[in-house]
């Protein structure tokens, strides 16, 4: 699983509308032709977009079971889950080319953003 982390402080830890329409079209590209190139390649199994704070909702279960919401989580960490992939590769240097290709997404101006892209091998289910 490649998870990536937006610096709280930086532009696109704003979200996207303080970026301009060409800025957002050309990150949403740049997403769509990586998750199109690892599914032609049959390495991906899944990607998805995260909502940014404070929209997210933390959720646990009460005593009986009903589920208490709360605002959160809150934006006081230096960096937070943005999107991930989950991808099927042979080796971790292909996961490492992946993160890295995925990380110079463009951001504001064209810049590549650089983010980080957290690496973690989803692990088998529990044996029988």
């Amino acid at each position: 699983m490649l998870m990536m982390h937006a610096p709280a402080n930086a532009p696109a830890g704003a979200g996207l509308a303080s970026w301009n329409p060409e800025e957002v079209h050309r990150m949403i590209r740049f997403m769509k032709d990586l998750n199109a190139d690892l599914k032609s390649r049959g390495e991906l199994v899944g990607a998805e977009g995260l909502e940014y704070p404070p929209r997210p909702r933390i959720v646990r279960a009460s005593g009986n079971g009903a589920p208490i919401v709360t605002d959160g989580p809150f934006v006081e960490t230096k960096e937070f889950l943005t999107g991930y992939w989950v991808v099927d590769v042979p080796t971790e240097t292909r996961a490492f080319e992946i993160a890295a290709h995925a990380s110079s997404c463009p951001g504001p101006g064209g810049a590549p953003l650089n983010m980080p892209i957290e690496i973690r091998q989803v692990m088998p289910g529990p044996p029988e």
